[in-house]
């Protein structure tokens, strides 16, 4: 890891701007961006943060499909309840688990999609950078003056 001190610098601009934000009571979410930069984002501008697994999804079109497929699985599962029906027997009430599983899944997995969507053109249209995949920022790293250990001659 490089020390840019420039880039110290700006985080540390970043950080007193979001804390007056938040101290003048907007809703902000400080994170990081895809280059790795600092930015701290109206609440409006993020859609969901991806998991910390291996696989993740990122995007709303991403999300989309995640929401299709699961729509497939509810329609088959509502294909499993009523098919004994066709053949005049009981309904296959097993097959409950299934829809109400995948029916959530559907609903829950379209949301986060809208919501990414509706950020991204936010950020479109303010000319936001698009955040990383990390996740929120330790904001006891950033507290202005204080000594990091990764990074040399950073008290004040």
């Amino acid at each position: 890891m490089v020390y840019d001190r420039e880039r110290v610098r700006r985080e540390d601009a970043v950080y007193a701007e979001h804390k007056k934000a938040v101290a003048a009571g907007e809703k902000r979410v400080l994170r990081t961006t895809n280059t790795g930069e600092l930015h701290s984002y109206p609440a409006d501008e993020i859609g969901f943060t991806p998991g910390s697994g291996q696989a993740q999804v990122s995007t709303w079109w991403g999300m989309g499909i995640i929401t299709v497929f699961s729509g497939l699985v509810l329609i088959a599962g509502l294909w499993l309840f009523q098919r004994p029906l066709w053949e005049g027997g009981l309904p296959d009430w097993g097959a409950l688990w299934l829809i109400g599983f995948a029916g959530f899944a559907t609903l829950y997995t379209f949301n986060l999609a809208r919501d990414e969507y509706r950020a991204t053109q936010l950020r479109k249209r303010r000319g936001s950078p698009k955040p990383g995949t990390r996740g929120r920022v330790d904001i006891n790293l950033l507290e202005l003056g204080q000594e990091r250990p990764d990074r040399p001659g950073t008290s004040r």
